[in-house]
């Protein structure tokens, strides 16, 4: 497989990075087990204790744990530990799924071309961490969801899918929030799906879908 090409010639095994509620975890897990994603889930990893996701995993009886990012004194052992167990269990596709974490250059590298990530918005628009925040302060019509692969800048990387949601005049972040999770919920499993299938091309920013 060339570093610009997802590869479909054995099955991929994907590793799943939380936060938090793990809902997104929850519907690629659904679409593993309906055979939608031709793949496995062999490890979720957060990087906090009380994450939901962690139940989610063990109730699903998929491998699981947690590196307690407060428990360590720099970024890079942090990492370093995460990469080393992704590595064990051979994953070659790096799920980022409400991992609240700017990964560092060296993580990418390890992982390179191999990282995929959910944007709760447009991206090049309104990327960082108060994304719902940020839309309805600037008074946008629209907004979405991105999936893109990682790349050593923050939400800066090649777009794979969006999908487009109206912002409704009596919006919140909540409700904004909640519905643009709907679509999260059919994307991120659709961009997996494309890439354990082999069609997905990067070429330079451009993410080409092949037939």
């Amino acid at each position: 497989m060339s570093e610009n090409e997802s590869g479909n010639a054995k099955k991929h095994i994907l590793g799943v990075l939380c936060s938090g509620r793990g809902t997104n975890l929850q519907s690629i897990m659904a679409a593993v087990e309906s055979g939608q994603i031709p793949a496995t889930i062999a490890v979720v990893i957060t990087d906090k204790p009380d994450a939901k996701a962690l139940e989610r995993a063990e109730k699903a009886g998929i491998p699981h744990i947690c590196f307690d990012r407060k428990k360590y004194s720099d970024k890079e052992s942090f990492e370093r530990d995460i990469a080393a167990e992704l590595h064990k269990y051979g994953v070659t596709l790096v799920v980022l799924a409400g991992f609240m974490r700017i990964l560092s250059p060296y993580f990418v590298r390890e992982f390179a071309g191999r990282i995929m990530n959910i944007h709760p918005s447009l991206l090049p628009s309104f990327g960082g961490a108060h994304a719902h925040r940020d839309v309805l302060a600037y008074g946008v019509k629209v907004s979405g969801c991105t999936i893109h692969f990682v790349d050593e800048g923050m939400d800066s990387g090649p777009i794979i899918l969006q999908t487009v949601v109206p912002v409704e005049q009596d919006d919140d972040e909540d409700t904004l929030a909640a519905r643009v999770l709907v679509e999260e919920h059919k994307l991120y499993p659709r961009a997996i799906e494309l890439y354990c299938k082999g069609k997905l091309k990067v070429e330079g920013r451009h993410v080409k879908i092949l037939d």
